[in-house]
């Protein structure tokens, strides 16, 4: 999950939702700073949201990484709890990924 101080992908979607909203107030209106203040709204929420589904892929494949390693650590040494926290770490990583990449 992202940080409380980066960026949300919820926040995002709120802010580009708003910006048509002004935007269209502005098309229906005609005032041009309500076009210009929407469109930039609008942009600006797209970019958050985009960033925070990048960092999720980000963390769903170092999630699935260090899973993968811990799995064949579990292995090969025979300590079958590690390998199966290790399975679930990168089944769940793998999971995060697909999730950011559809959303």
């Amino acid at each position: 999950m992202s940080s409380s101080n980066g960026p949300d992908k919820s926040t995002g979607q709120y802010h580009s939702m708003k910006g048509n909203v002004v935007e269209a107030v502005g098309n229906l209106t005609g005032a041009e700073s309500w076009q210009t203040s929407g469109k930039q709204e609008h942009a600006e929420g797209e970019t958050e949201y985009k960033a925070a589904q990048a960092e999720g892929i980000a963390e769903g494949a170092k999630d699935e990484v260090s899973g993968y390693v811990s799995s064949v650590t579990g292995a090969i040494t025979g300590d079958k709890s590690k390998q199966t926290s290790g399975n679930i770490q990168k089944e769940t990583g793998k999971a995060q990924k697909e999730a950011n990449k559809q959303a």
